[in-house]
């Protein structure tokens, strides 16, 4: 899997929770879901993406290097950067096609 793919990818899951109103895709929520559970998916997905970057480099290299907390820390961050589309279409753009404006 080449970088650029992964990348598109983590794009993907990143924008996962702000597009659908089902909690992991599964689970309808008939009063909408709150940013609560929003952010909770994000994290699982965040990890779900992590397993998905290890199977990668198992794949790649053959090993995983061993990361510490600053790894994991900026690769969240970037996953939250990821996650703003998402955003900016549940929070911002949506609100304003309802209107009508």
């Amino acid at each position: 899997m080449s970088p650029v793919t992964l990348i598109l990818v983590f794009l993907l899951i990143a924008n996962l929770p702000w597009l659908t109103e089902r909690v992991f895709l599964v689970y309808p929520l008939q009063a909408g879901k709150s940013i609560l559970v929003r952010l909770i998916e994000l994290i699982v997905f965040y990890f779900a993406s992590l397993l998905i970057a290890i199977a990668a480099e198992t794949k790649f290299s053959g090993d995983v290097f061993p990361q510490q907390w600053e790894f994991f820390v900026t690769t969240f961050c970037m996953f939250l950067v990821l996650s703003v589309p998402g955003v900016i279409y549940r929070y911002q753009w949506l609100p304003m096609r309802k209107k009508g404006v």
